[in-house]
C-alpha cells in the first residue's frame, strides 16, 4: 500500500514536470516568466482540471517549503543599509494602501450592508502584494538591486511585517483573540526580530562559525544552508509569526556574512522545485466552473485592484522618487494580491467572518492577479518603452 501511494505521487510529479517543461518553453519563447507556467500546470492537474494532483496535503507542505526557501533566497539579495534607507517609503506607502483598499472595500460594503469586520479583513487582503512573484521576477530581469527594485522590496517587506498585526486584528473582528501567553510569544518573537535586524544593521558584517570549514565541504555546505534557513523559520513559528518571514531574516545574515555564493550553490536546485511547487499549489485553487459562474463579479473586483494597486504604489514612489516613468513601473508590481492573503482569507473564513462564497470569490481573485502580474507587468514595460 505505501509502495503504491508513493508510485501514484511519483507519477504526479513526473506529469507535473512534464507539463511545466511544456508551458515553461513555450513562455520563454514568448519571453515570459516560468511562474506562469507553474501556475498553468496547477490548474490542468489539481482538483479543477484532470485530477491528476489529488494530494492537495502533499503539495501544501512543499509549496510551504518552497515560499520559505524563496523569502531566504531574496534576504540573501537585500542590503539592509540600503534597505533602511528607504523606511519612508515603505512605511508610507504600506500604510496608505491598507487605508485606501479598506476605504474602496467600504464603499462595496455599503453596497452589500457588509459587517464592519467583513470590510476590514477584504481591505487587509486586497493591500497585499506578492513577494514570491515580485522578487522573483525582480530576479529574473536583473533589477532586484536597481532604485526601483529597492523600493519595491522595502514595500514587500513592510507589508509581510504587518501580516502579524493583521492576522491578530483579524482574530479580534473573529471573536477570537489570541490568549495572553500567545500574544507574549508574539510580542517576544517581534522583538527578537527587531533586534535581529538592528544587530546586522550596526555589525555591518559578522563572521559564521566554522565558515572557513564549511566552504571546503560541499556536502556539509547543503546542511548547514537548511539549518540556517529552516532554523531561522522554525524560530519564528514558535513564536507565532511567519515561518517565511524568519527565513527571511536568515538570509540577511549570511547577507552580512558575506557567505551567499555558497548558500546559494548549495540550495538553488531545492529553491528551484520547490518554489515551483508552491505556484502550482496557487494554481490548483483556481475553480474554473466559479470564474465561469461569476464572470463579471471576478472581473469588476480584479480591475479594481489592478487600478487601484497600481496608480496607488505608483502614486506613493512618484512622491519619494520624482520619476514617474519608473513610479509607474513599481506601481505595476505591486498591483496583484499576494500569497499572504491566502492566509489571511483562510483566518477570516475560520473565524466566520467571510462566507464560504466570499472566500472562494477571494482565492479565485487572489489567484488570478498572480497569474496576470507578470501580463500586467510586461505590458507596463511595453507602455513606457522598457526592454
Amino acid at each position: 500500500m505505501v509502495l503504491a501511494g508513493l508510485n501514484i505521487n511519483l507519477y504526479a510529479f513526473v506529469i507535473m514536470g512534464f507539463v511545466i517543461i511544456l508551458f515553461g518553453s513555450l513562455l520563454r519563447y514568448l519571453k515570459q516568466p516560468y511562474i506562469v507556467a507553474y501556475i498553468f500546470a496547477g490548474i490542468l492537474l489539481g482538483d479543477y482540471g484532470f485530477e491528476i494532483i489529488t494530494n492537495k496535503d502533499l503539495i501544501d507542505a512543499f509549496g510551504e517549503i518552497g515560499l520559505v526557501l524563496l523569502l531566504f533566497f531574496i534576504g540573501m539579495e537585500i542590503s539592509l543599509p540600503d534597505l533602511v534607507k528607504n523606511w519612508k517609503v515603505s512605511t508610507v506607502g504600506t500604510l496608505l494602501q491598507i487605508l485606501v483598499s479598506i476605504g474602496f472595500v467600504s464603499l462595496i460594503g455599503l453596497y452589500f450592508s457588509w459587517p464592519t469586520a467583513r470590510i476590514i479583513t477584504i481591505g487587509f487582503m486586497i493591500s497585499l502584494s506578492s513577494s514570491a512573484v515580485v522578487i522573483k521576477l525582480l530576479q529574473d530581469t536583473g533589477e532586484i538591486n536597481s532604485s526601483v527594485g529597492r523600493n519595491v522590496i522595502s514595500i514587500l517587506l513592510m507589508q509581510d511585517i504587518l501580516i502579524v498585526p493583521m492576522l491578530i486584528t483579524t482574530n479580534y473582528l473573529g471573536g477570537h483573540a489570541p490568549t495572553f501567553q500567545e500574544s507574549i510569544l508574539q510580542i517576544i518573537g517581534g522583538v527578537l526580530i527587531i533586534g535581529t535586524i538592528v544587530w546586522i544593521w550596526r555589525k555591518k558584517h559578522i563572521t559564521l562559525p566554522f565558515g572557513k570549514r564549511f566552504e571546503k565541504d560541499h556536502e556539509l555546505q547543503v546542511f548547514a544552508a537548511m539549518v540556517v534557513c529552516f532554523g531561522f523559520a522554525i524560530i519564528t513559528a514558535f513564536f507565532g509569526l511567519s515561518a517565511a518571514l524568519g527565513a527571511f531574516v536568515g538570509g540577511m545574515v549570511i547577507h552580512a556574512a558575506r557567505s551567499t555564493q555558497w548558500f546559494h550553490e548549495s540550495l538553488h536546485s531545492f529553491r528551484v522545485m520547490f518554489v515551483a511547487v508552491f505556484f502550482v499549489s496557487i494554481g490548483m485553487l483556481i475553480d474554473l466552473n466559479f470564474i465561469v459562474e461569476n464572470w463579471k463579479m471576478v472581473l469588476a473586483i480584479i480591475v479594481i485592484v489592478y487600478l487601484s494597486n497600481h496608480f496607488i504604489n505608483a502614486a506613493v514612489l512618484h512622491y519619494f522618487g520624482r520619476n514617474w516613468k519608473k513610479s509607474f513601473y513599481g506601481g505595476a508590481m505591486l498591483a496583484q494580491i499576494g500569497e499572504l492573503s491566502f492566509v489571511l482569507g483562510a483566518s477570516a473564513f475560520a473565524a466566520e467572518i467571510i462566507t464560504e462564497f466570499t472566500y472562494q470569490l477571494m482565492i479565485v481573485v487572489i489567484s488570478l492577479t498572480l497569474l496576470i502580474s507578470p501580463f500586467w507587468i510586461s505590458l507596463t514595460k511595453w507602455m513606457l518603452g522598457k526592454k
